[in-house]
């Protein structure tokens, strides 16, 4: 009986022995394979999120493009609505100026003022109509999208087909865009190779236009403003109705052209650096960065800048001397220097050929 017990404990033993084993080995086999799928997953986001050209600025990208995909959507959405802003802003100004300023320069100006004022005025209006109309109506240029021999540079991303040179995707036009600058939202278009200068000539006679209208009506809004401050004293001024509302007219005109004049000014002359230095506001980024990565024993060069004065007459399309008045200071829908497509590399072969005014 004794020896049947010991042996019955002697199982037991073994048994337990052999089980707590088993634990053993199934819990670092556990803890093995766990360790293993950690890995697998570091290797999976490693493989989807980094590469050696990651950067901060791809980082920062990254983080923004949910905003990004806001601003285009919003952009795109609301480009109608920002057109009828600008044609509703400008009808205001120029119907203040016909009911309120015209009639004070007939009544006191001398002929000549006169004479000057209202060819000025009807002139300068005739360009900001003129070229907003062009800008927002013409088309920017496109590539082509069958397959030709046309050079390319790299392939779209988005578009996955070739892209020439200068040529960049819009995400709010969905499209690539031949020389792009910018997409503009006043004027629901971007802003490409075929209107870059119809932009730019909006931006320059509007900045004039309000400056015009800030400057000759200054005296006008200084004794408007005196007089709407004595509107709240006691007793009130006697002014009439009319008389109230021609001074706050002075004054929407007065504050609304010192503020566009501001603001637009310092984006024409931004642009106009840019056309200056053969560039558009993307290859500034751009040459901007190149410039920092060649810093050490290399020199950046555009192969875009043909020299400053180059520069303006490749814009503007001027080839003689007559061309700075009929295509520059006079309305002119002629087509812009070259395809968009295919660009000349050499400075020296485009002032003897196209160049030599």
């Amino acid at each position: 009986m004794q020896g049947r017990t010991r042996l019955f404990a002697c199982a037991m033993r073994l048994f337990l022995r052999c089980f707590r084993l088993g634990r053993r080995h199934g819990r670092s086999k556990l803890l093995k394979r766990a360790g293993e799928l950690w890995s697998y997953g570091k290797l999976c986001a490693k493989s989807l999120f980094y590469n050696s050209l990651t950067n901060s600025d791809v980082i920062i990208d990254s983080l923004f493009e949910p905003i990004y995909w806001l601003v285009d959507h919003v952009t795109r959405w609301f480009g109608v609505a920002f057109v009828c802003l600008v044609i509703v802003l400008t009808s205001s100004i120029v119907l203040i100026v016909y009911i309120c300023l015209l009639p004070l320069i007939l009544d006191t100006y001398s002929p000549a003022w006169i004479i000057w004022h209202v060819c000025y005025g009807h002139w300068n209006l005739l360009m900001i109509v003129f070229h907003y109309y062009k800008a927002a109506r013409t088309s920017p240029g496109y590539p082509p999208q069958m397959k030709t021999d046309t050079p390319s540079v790299s392939i779209c991303k988005k578009c996955i087909a070739p892209k020439p040179p200068r040529t960049h995707h819009c995400s709010i036009c969905n499209r690539c865009i031949l020389k792009m600058d910018h997409h503009c939202p006043w004027l629901n278009n971007c802003v490409g190779h075929f209107n870059h200068r119809y932009f730019f000539s909006f931006c320059l006679f509007m900045t004039m236009g309000c400056l015009y209208c800030s400057i000759s009506s200054r005296d006008m809004f200084i004794d408007a403003y005196n007089a709407v401050e004595t509107y709240y004293q006691t007793p009130p001024p006697p002014f009439t109705f009319k008389e109230r509302v021609f001074h706050k007219c002075i004054i929407y005109l007065w504050v609304l052209c010192s503020s566009v004049a501001l603001a637009l000014g310092g984006l024409t002359l931004w642009h106009a650096i840019l056309i200056s230095r053969g560039e558009t506001s993307i290859e500034r980024h751009i040459n901007h960065k190149e410039k920092h990565r060649l810093q050490k024993g290399k020199v950046f060069q555009n192969i875009f800048h043909y020299g400053r004065m180059n520069n303006w007459k490749v814009f503007f399309g001027v080839e003689t001397k007559s061309h700075w008045l009929t295509r520059v200071l006079l309305p002119s829908a002629h087509p812009p220097y070259g395809d968009g497509l295919t660009w000349t590399h050499s400075p020296t072969a485009t002032r003897r050929t196209l160049l030599a005014v």
